[in-house]
């Protein structure tokens, strides 16, 4: 029996309206109206425009790319090198496949939509890239979609991404972020630091708490406070870095180093310090994370973890399309390397 809008709208007790706008994202729906629409969504196996009945197979030569933003150089990379290796206009030769790049914009209904749009589409693979929202309802939710994907044959590479312990069948190429996050506060302690603040990205972001993690350990492990004044929530973009910069320096202007959750919010750190009078690294020493191609080129030139994020989606591309062999027990974790360069320092005495 196909299952309808209106049926999924009678499940979770709410209008068919609001139905669509929940998995169109395109309207703002109270979180826990959201959740109803969405459980009941899962539970009754509904397929937006058309039938789970059709998805007897992944025939198609479509592969989905999820990223949260294109314009964003972390996810375009991976997203290029995903394509280079799945095929189709500018892709590997001999290539088959049509990659098709579905930016959520970061919205977990975006990306519950865009699942459901490649399953009925019976996509031949999807590639979700970066790191999960922590939801437990849309964890679970995706987890749902993950999993009938794979059991109509698609395959399924997570990308930077946590694995999800409620879809196995998902295979995760998942990034140190902890471990890069702890190498990047060691090296600053070991050159003197004690008074460090640190720029988080988004708090519902597993890249943001895991990277905020790497910093308190390596805190934690040399006996260092971990001051909650010295962290900043905010976007992983450059406006975000230079607030949270001018924030830090009012809560304490003793600060001898800024950490960034990434290399975008690093560049705002250091533009916000140069406009307070401070220099970079004589008075504070800044770093970022990823290693993205500006960074080099930044003056002073960006310490950072570099993450091989080419070559990670190459692996995916590579792996979705059944070209290289899944790591064994479908995760493997894909490590940082900490580059020094000239924006860290030794503190002032």
């Amino acid at each position: 029996m196909t299952v309808t809008l209106a049926d999924v709208a009678a499940r979770a007790q709410v209008s068919p309206a609001t139905v669509s706008r929940v998995l169109n994202g395109n309207y703002p729906v109270a979180a826990s109206t959201r959740e109803r629409v969405l459980r009941a969504v899962n539970e009754l196996d509904y397929v937006l425009n058309g039938p789970a009945s059709s998805l007897a197979a992944a025939t198609s030569d479509l592969v989905g790319i999820l990223v949260n933003d294109i314009a964003d150089p972390f996810f375009g990379i991976m997203a290029a090198a995903i394509q280079s290796e799945i095929g189709g206009p500018g892709g590997r030769a001999g290539g088959e496949r049509l990659g098709v790049v579905c930016n959520t914009g970061g919205s977990p209904e975006r990306e519950l939509t865009y699942l459901t749009l490649l399953q009925r589409q019976r996509a031949a693979a999807v590639v979700l890239t970066g790191g999960a929202i922590e939801d437990s309802a849309h964890a679970t939710a995706v987890a749902a979609k993950l999993r009938r994907l794979a059991e109509a044959g698609t395959k399924v590479v997570l990308c930077g991404r946590p694995p999800s312990p409620e879809a196995p069948e998902a295979i995760a190429l998942t990034f140190d972020n902890r471990g890069g996050g702890s190498q990047l506060t060691e090296h600053l302690i070991g050159l003197g630091h004690r008074r460090l603040g640190y720029i988080a990205g988004p708090e519902e972001r597993t890249t943001t708490r895991h990277r905020l993690e790497g910093h308190r350990a390596a805190l934690a492990a040399h006996g260092i406070e971990d001051v909650p004044l010295r962290t900043v929530h905010g976007r992983y973009d450059r406006r975000s870095g230079y607030e949270a910069t001018l924030e830090l320096l009012r809560r304490d202007p003793s600060l001898t180093a800024v950490v960034a959750a990434n290399d975008t919010v690093a560049l705002g750190a250091c533009a916000a310090l140069r406009d307070s009078g401070r220099r970079i690294p004589d008075d504070v020493s800044v770093a970022g994370f990823d290693d993205l191609p500006f960074s080099i080129d930044a003056v002073p030139a960006l310490t950072t973890v570099r993450l091989p994020l080419s070559e990670a989606g190459a692996r995916a591309g590579r792996i979705a399309m059944g070209r290289e062999e899944p790591p064994p027990g479908g995760i493997a974790t894909v490590r940082g390397e900490l580059m020094v360069r000239g924006s860290t320092g030794g503190p002032r005495l």
